[in-house]
């Protein structure tokens, strides 16, 4: 390989699924984030279809243009998988077949007791200059190639293929030029906009560490990143950075760490030995199941109630038909009763309750659509039931939900109960 080092990098996700938005590519945010910490920065996203030319082009003039190219796709055995033969051409060479690919894929196929099918025998071909890398956990190999001085890295499209390549095959083989150092805070109650303001200077786009802004569904991660070589230097001076964030937003500011809140909460409770209890109408489960997707959520969450109908809400959560028949299921006494219902129900520190309109039809004029009540109940009488407006979109007001009422557990453990979040509805009727 050349000596050149890889200060930039590009990744190329091959596939018509990709292109015609039938699967989403996950694999480039991936890739960007292992190659960021190791101090290659992507500079450029492509998607393409499957089609040899376009391919051929794309790979040549990325070659031309980054250090580092890093291709997933188009490694199977079907005549749509042109992966190999694209860089072949790119390198101006022609395809063998390598005998250690070969025998590892009709090992592959006998560990399975299945006789290796003849279509498969193209996986094993590889430019003359190239060589494959070996597939722990499927069929396809992986290739390394050289383009023009850049250095091409061909890996499978299924994330549980590519991962493990690229952490045995081209983690060893990066060259960085500096280091990069990175930090992420995560923050709720405050928009990217109103975030700006009040960091006003630290966002500047010509310090170092730099910082920036991500959102996601009412969770803003404050990310800082420090690009040199001096490792040390780059440490403190992001340390210096998350305190001067903490002093500016001040409560806002969740965890020091890049956590996601299922993380910070269940975190929190355990450290406490604490437990927390669901009770859900609008999600349908989704607080569940964001908390139960964290290893170990067993140690804080007791369970909950999916109380979709008001007959569930009457059965599981204890509400009083007198209030759905007063002031229905999407009001504040309902999902009050419901907080209170699951805490008894389930003998947990906390309840979170959500009920509301996720749309697209049931809204009202007094009601719309993302009318969502949150309530939150924990020990010596603690309540705090909050109503939001979250848009119109449904699977938006769904994990707006899901973020809001993880929010609100967060604030009822930490003192902050009284804290504005973002699309709250203020001085609201019932």
């Amino acid at each position: 390989m050349p000596d050149r080092t890889h200060k930039t990098a590009a990744i190329l996700s091959i596939g018509d699924e990709l292109t015609l938005g039938q699967k989403l590519d996950t694999n480039s945010k991936w890739l960007s984030e292992q190659l960021v910490m190791r101090g290659v920065t992507p500079l450029v996203h492509v998607t393409v279809a499957d089609g040899l030319e376009v391919l051929i082009n794309r790979i040549s003039a990325l070659a031309v243009e980054h250090d580092l190219v890093v291709m997933t796709g188009g490694l199977g055995p079907t005549a749509d998988d042109l992966t190999r033969q694209a860089l072949a051409d790119a390198m101006g060479d022609t395809l063998i077949e390598d005998e250690d690919a070969l025998r590892e894929l009709h090992q592959w196929f006998e560990g399975r007791g299945i006789a290796m099918p003849d279509t498969n025998r193209v996986q094993a071909m590889r430019p003359t200059r190239a060589r494959c890398l070996k597939n722990e956990r499927g069929t396809a190999p992986g290739l390394q190639g050289v383009v023009g001085e850049t250095d091409v890295f061909c890996l499978p499209g299924p994330p549980s293929e590519m991962h493990p390549m690229f952490e045995t095959d081209v983690v060893g083989s990066l060259r960085p030029e500096i280091k990069i150092l990175t930090r992420v805070m995560p923050t709720v109650g405050m928009g990217e906009s109103a975030i700006a303001q009040k960091l006003g200077d630290l966002m500047d786009r010509q310090r170092n560490p730099l910082i920036g802004t991500t959102a996601s569904s009412g969770v803003v991660f404050i990310r800082m990143r420090y690009e040199g070589s001096d490792e040390a230097l780059g440490a403190t001076l992001l340390d210096e950075a998350k305190g001067q964030v903490r002093e500016e937003l001040g409560e806002h500011v969740v965890s020091s760490e890049e956590e996601s809140l299922p993380e910070i909460v269940l975190s929190l409770l355990t450290e406490r030995r604490e437990m927390l209890a669901t009770v859900e109408s609008c999600t349908g489960g989704m607080i569940g199941q964001v908390l139960t997707s964290v290893p170990g959520s067993s140690s804080a969450y007791a369970g909950g109630f999916v109380a979709y109908s008001n007959e569930m809400k009457v059965g599981l959560a204890g509400v009083e038909r007198s209030v759905l028949d007063s002031v229905g299921a999407v009001s504040q006494e309902c999902c009050r009763q419901m907080a209170l219902g699951g805490r008894e129900g389930t003998g947990a520190d906390y309840a979170v309750a959500v009920t509301g309109i996720a749309g697209p039809g049931g809204g009202s004029a007094e009601k719309p659509v993302g009318t969502v009540w949150i309530g939150v109940a924990g020990p010596d009488g603690y309540e705090s039931i909050r109503q939001f407006r979250l848009g119109r979109d449904r699977e938006q007001i769904r994990r707006r939900t899901v973020t809001n009422a993880l929010a609100m557990v967060w604030m009822a453990m930490t003192g902050k109960g009284e804290m504005p979040l973002l699309w709250e509805v203020f001085n609201s009727e019932s």
